[in-house]
């Protein structure tokens, strides 16, 4: 049965690693062979890759509002050291392939594409992980994603960007928790922080379209998700259940009036050169 709390989540995962335990939750679900499940999460994990692998800078949205900003963090910066930089890159890379319409993993959903592998695509890179240990890293994602969609929603329509970006950032720093070797709560807890820090985030694309400021918020969710597993990995806890956290999540998404729901009615859409943007398409 699929998990619905966190709490049966980490239940499930005291006698063996949370990312087997939602394989296996997988399996008897659906009823599907070991060596199916994992090899359809091998080619979403090949997918996310390709997807970076083939951007292409000169690319532009049919709006012209994306495209481009990617290649403009690779390379030496004045802030931020390479490996952030490239995280923000990939994010940025993903978000942009997403609005210029090419193939992308909703992970959970299109508008939230880039934060998942901007987080794990450079770790791969820097720590020379085999592809097997990020496999790994997606069925952790996918099982705290599950009791998210489970307990709140993963709908900007319905609870707003925090149950996009926030959704995925939560997921990917439970992702980053499992590859640095931490344990069942501790991805628990990491996950808690970045919901935390994204409660509230509410949805509102320029002229109805995931380009402002959806993917620049993946950006947000990537750093958000690296600076929580960082936390959690250290030994900081979340004050609030993990639980707790998502039931919040979704209180406050059922709060946020419909202009901050990705109608396109409220927030950046709703600014004099947003509307002016929304005029013009």
């Amino acid at each position: 049965m699929a998990f619905s709390s966190v709490a049966g989540l980490l239940e499930a995962a005291k006698n063996r690693p949370l990312w087997r335990a939602v394989l296996e939750d997988d399996l008897a679900e659906r009823g599907a062979e070991e060596s199916r499940s994992r090899a359809q999460m091998a080619a979403l994990w090949a997918a996310m890759k390709e997807t970076v692998a083939g951007y292409d800078p000169a690319a532009r949205s049919h709006s012209g509002l994306t495209g481009g900003a990617g290649a403009l963090l690779e390379g030496t910066g004045r802030l931020c050291g390479p490996f952030l930089r490239q995280i923000i890159s990939t994010a940025l890379k993903t978000g942009e392939c997403n609005a210029c319409m090419r193939r992308i993993v909703a992970a959970p959903t299109a508008g939230a594409s880039g934060v998942l592998p901007a987080v794990l695509i450079p770790l791969q890179a820097r720590d020379g992980l085999e592809d097997e240990t990020m496999v790994q890293a997606l069925y952790v994602s996918a099982g705290f994603g599950q009791v998210i969609a489970a307990r709140a929603s993963i709908s900007g329509a319905e609870g707003g960007c925090q149950a996009e970006v926030g959704s995925a950032s939560g997921m990917a720093a439970a992702a980053l928790v499992h590859l640095m070797g931490g344990t069942a709560e501790q991805m628990a807890h990491a996950c808690a922080m970045a919901l935390s820090n994204t409660l509230g985030l509410v949805c509102d694309p320029v002229a109805g379209l995931v380009e402002v400021p959806c993917v620049n918020r993946n950006v947000m969710g990537a750093v958000n998700a690296l600076s929580c597993a960082e936390m959690a990995l250290a030994g900081v806890a979340s004050a609030i259940p993990c639980d707790e956290v998502i039931d919040a999540m979704r209180s406050v998404g059922d709060a946020l009036p419909a202009a901050l729901r990705e109608t396109g009615g409220g927030g950046l859409a709703a600014t004099p050169t947003g509307r002016r943007l929304a005029e013009r398409m």
